[in-house]
């Protein structure tokens, strides 16, 4: 037996509504009918794949973090930079370019959660729209295996 694929992420909210508005206003997820269960839940698209809101007073873990794609990395950057949703404090800096020339930043969500916004090549952004890419290999030496690793794997 061996899994295989994501069907769905579960995460805490404080606050559902903030939470259902960020995550459907920010990243264009679409609410999908949920079940009832003990505590409120709602579901919402991505793809074929879905994310998970619960309703629950935890606070969120300070690095796990959930990885997304986006269809535009600039606008989500000037989204994230208008609304202070960016947070360099958990893996600096705002915006970093790794290895493969993949592009990642990380945001919060208004429960805490950490979001990674991904996008897969670097040489395709407006550098006037996204100003600040640091580069990982000059943050610190990468082995060589480090620098063969790839954000987006073929099938």
């Amino acid at each position: 037996m061996r899994a295989t694929r994501f069907t769905h992420v579960s995460i805490h909210a404080y606050d559902m509504e903030a939470s259902l508005r960020f995550y459907t206003e920010v990243f264009g997820m679409r609410r999908v009918p949920s079940p009832d269960f003990e505590h409120r839940v709602e579901w919402l698209q991505l793809g074929d794949q879905q994310l998970h809101l619960f309703l629950r007073d935890t606070p969120a873990p300070e690095f796990h973090h959930l990885g997304f794609d986006v269809d535009d990395f600039e606008a989500a950057y000037r989204v994230a930079s208008e609304l202070g949703l960016l947070d360099a404090e958990a893996w600096a800096p705002d915006v970093r370019e790794l290895n493969d020339g993949s592009v990642q930043m990380y945001l919060r969500d208004p429960a805490g959660n950490l979001v990674e916004v991904d996008w897969p090549d670097v040489t395709t952004l407006d550098r006037s729209a996204v100003p600040r890419i640091a580069r990982l290999d000059e943050e610190r030496p990468q082995s060589a295996e480090a620098r063969a690793a790839s954000l987006y794997l073929s099938a």
